[in-house]
């Protein structure tokens, strides 16, 4: 695949795309071309493996939507741009046109779905706490008056926030780029945890250097759906992707790719992250509901 690699002052640049004069698949069969984005760190869902190849379980999800898009507007030999986005930055590159689908490791949730609309739930995930194994940390109040690092623009930076208001624990907050940079500062001591998606930080371990060093701990805060975005009021467009998913759904490609990429050996390292398919996501997977967390 050939991935854009454009700063995000340059992706911002593009002008508007309104909802109102130039809907999703209108705008993809105009220009023979749908653009998709991808995370370049968020194992096992969309992560690179090289510098322009990027694969996970969330990839896998787009590509059989792009196989839809092909067949409903008739064209077999659409073209496809890819485009890296960070947790900031993805729902304005959608609502500016410059991306037309991200299926990474986005939270539904109705905050964001004032902006965006989400697709059927296709993940369940808790804030958890990636720490070094001989950290003393095991669970959030071992936090209190401790540097933590989140990602910035996540809801778990939010769920972190609050909880410490809550508890007044007093952590020192500090705020990775990206899941890789978050991760770094736990390495590197200058965070003793890293707030995140249970499920984004077992994959961050899996591909360490020194998986062994570091360990998943603490309660999981507030379960979160994970979803596919799409711009705002297009009923069509959604129509499209929703069906997609649900025929993975009911046919059970779904739980093959589940299979392949949570229950097997992964690349790049061939480990395998061991999770099974969680309660929400078996129940969805009959409900096919697109409820978002609160």
């Amino acid at each position: 695949m050939k991935i854009a690699t454009l700063t995000t002052a340059a992706l911002l640049a593009v002008g508007i795309v309104s909802t109102a004069d130039a809907q999703t698949l209108k705008k993809v069969a105009e220009a023979n071309k749908i653009t998709v984005a991808y995370r370049e760190s968020s194992v096992p869902f969309s992560y690179l493996i090289g510098p322009t190849k990027a694969v996970g379980f969330s990839v896998d999800l787009s590509e059989a939507i792009i196989d839809d898009v092909r067949k409903a507007i008739k064209k077999p030999n659409l073209d496809v741009g890819y485009v890296a986005v960070t947790s900031q930055n993805r729902i304005p590159l959608l609502q500016n046109g410059t991306i037309d689908l991200e299926c990474g490791s986005t939270t539904n949730n109705t905050t964001r779905s004032k902006d965006v609309t989400f697709a059927i739930n296709h993940f369940y995930t808790g804030t958890r706490l990636l720490t070094k194994t001989n950290s003393g940390i095991k669970n959030y109040p071992d936090l209190a008056g401790k540097p933590v690092v989140s990602t910035s623009g996540t809801t778990n930076v939010q769920v972190i926030r609050r909880y410490d208001t809550e508890k007044n624990l007093g952590m020192d907050f500090k705020y990775g780029k990206d899941h890789a940079d978050s991760f770094l500062l736990v390495e590197n001591d200058r965070a003793v945890a890293f707030a995140m998606d249970d499920i984004l930080l077992y994959g961050l371990r899996a591909n360490s250097k020194n998986p062994e060093l570091f360990h998943v701990v603490g309660d999981a805060l507030q379960v979160e759906p994970y979803a596919c975005m799409l711009r705002k009021d297009d009923p069509e467009f959604k129509k499209l992707v929703d069906g997609a998913i649900t025929r993975l759904m009911k046919s059970g490609e779904f739980s093959k790719l589940y299979t392949k990429w949570f229950e097997s050996a992964i690349v790049p390292k061939g480990i395998n992250l061991k999770l099974p398919m969680s309660q929400e996501l078996k129940a969805n997977l009959k409900a096919l509901s697109d409820k978002p967390a609160m």
